[in-house]
């Protein structure tokens, strides 16, 4: 178990052996209380309460306008890819605004039949094999081609995407943890995403389709107060913020219900709770595991005043384990939030200006993802016994998870050959 001190348990938080199961130290870390101080020089917010009130007060903010960013001091917002999230109020509303519509409910419901589409075929495709990376062949490949298809960027270049998007996750950690290698990655897959998204830009304004660049572009060349490297950094946003979480929150959700037999079972009877399940996965083993603001004006929180330009660091994923807030809260249980008002809101998706815009978008594929494989593939096993996680703190997912999967009707008894045989005729 971690020890009492409040400068060890944040070190085994961040300790890479620990990260298989860091929830066992953010269960330490807030039972030393509210505000734990951090080697980094930020406070560490740990109940939800207390992390509800930092994430929906405007007077909390990210500070890089101001010169006054907590984790990368003197750093301004247009240095780092993908900024405008890291903005505060009034570019942040405007830039937002400009973005949002392409996550109304009317888009996500034109976006359903190419997620279903999706994940049918990659899942019977699957099915016709001994075992499949559910990482890598699945929970890469949905959201990958949903944000190509908002953006209009050509699907062929999804393994771009991809290496920059790690290299740029790995970037949301503080610079202080990163090795200068890391620090020149980042930095390289900022400057590719930029370069790639400047040349689809001058095209979609050369050749206008229905796609949200071409949209964005027409603001810009309208006259509008959207600048070039606003565009630029609204599209390294959506590719990386639309791809990256949701591949990881993907492969956590398979994960957990594998080592929760009951809770997939339970599933298996009632795909009606996939909804549910789905906030309770999110609640479980969220993707985004911290977040950071900085105090734009003076503030108090738990007892203690905040100057202004003070840090605190947010603990996502230790608030939503608070008993005080989800009883028995290291117990998976997809009825959680089934029914209206049936559970306090978890904060995967962030509160206040900055919640997630495409919570909803992200909400629907994971709950597509789950009820394919539940439907194809009620036979779900997990092969990795301890499958290894990505570096990054700030974003929490797994390398790959190699699974097998079993049509429904296969034979529990079967040879591995006859599965495979009676798996390819179910779906042909």
């Amino acid at each position: 178990m971690p020890a009492p001190d409040p400068i060890q348990t944040v070190f085994a938080m961040l300790s890479p052996e620990n990260r298989a199961n860091p929830y066992p130290y953010y269960r330490a870390a807030r039972e030393l209380g509210p505000l734990v101080p951090t080697p980094l020089g930020a406070h560490l917010v740990t109940g939800h309460d207390d992390c509800m009130t930092v994430l929906s007060d405007p007077r909390w903010g990210h500070g890089y306008s101001a010169g006054i960013s907590p984790i990368r001091p003197g750093v301004a917002a247009d240095d780092i890819p993908g900024s405008f999230i890291r903005m505060d109020p009034p570019d942040h509303t405007r830039l937002r605004g400009l973005v949002s519509k392409a996550f109304t409910p009317r888009e996500v419901v034109r976006l359903r039949p190419l997620v279903e589409r999706t994940a049918e075929h990659l899942v019977d495709r699957a099915l016709g094999s001994a075992e499949f990376d559910l990482v890598s062949d699945l929970a890469a490949v949905v959201p990958i081609t949903v944000i190509c298809e908002l953006l209009g960027a050509p699907i062929e270049d999804y393994q771009r995407f991809d290496a920059w998007a790690r290299a740029l996750a790995r970037g949301l950690d503080p610079d202080a943890l990163l090795s200068a290698d890391e620090l020149r990655d980042r930095a390289t897959a900022a400057a590719a995403f930029g370069e790639y998204f400047r040349g689809l830009v001058a095209e979609r304004r050369a050749r206008p389709g229905p796609d949200l660049i071409s949209q964005l572009a027409a603001i810009d060349d309208a006259g509008d107060r959207i600048t070039e490297t606003e565009l630029l950094d609204i599209c390294v946003l959506l590719l990386f913020g639309g791809y990256e979480t949701t591949v990881h929150m993907t492969g956590n959700m398979v994960l957990a219900l594998n080592r929760h037999p009951d809770q997939l079972d339970l599933l298996r009877e009632r795909p009606d709770l996939i909804p549910a399940a789905v906030d309770e996965l999110l609640r479980f083993d969220p993707p985004v595991q911290f977040t950071n603001r900085v105090a734009l004006r003076e503030r108090r929180l738990a007892g203690r005043v905040f100057a202004r330009g003070e840090a605190v660091v947010i603990l996502i994923a230790g608030a939503n384990r608070d008993p005080r807030v989800f009883p028995d809260p290291d117990r998976l249980d997809v009825t959680r939030f089934a029914g209206p008002g049936s559970a306090p809101r978890h904060l995967a998706f962030g509160l206040g200006a900055h919640f997630c815009l495409g919570a909803q978008l992200a909400r629907m594929e994971l709950e597509i993802v789950l009820a394919t494989l539940l439907r194809h593939a009620p036979g779900l096993t997990v092969l990795d016994p301890a499958p290894s996680y990505r570096e990054t703190l700030t974003i929490r997912g797994l390398r790959s998870l190699r699974v097998r999967l079993e049509a429904a009707g296969t034979r529990p008894d079967a040879s591995p050959a006859d599965q495979t045989e009676q798996a390819g005729r179910s779906v042909g």
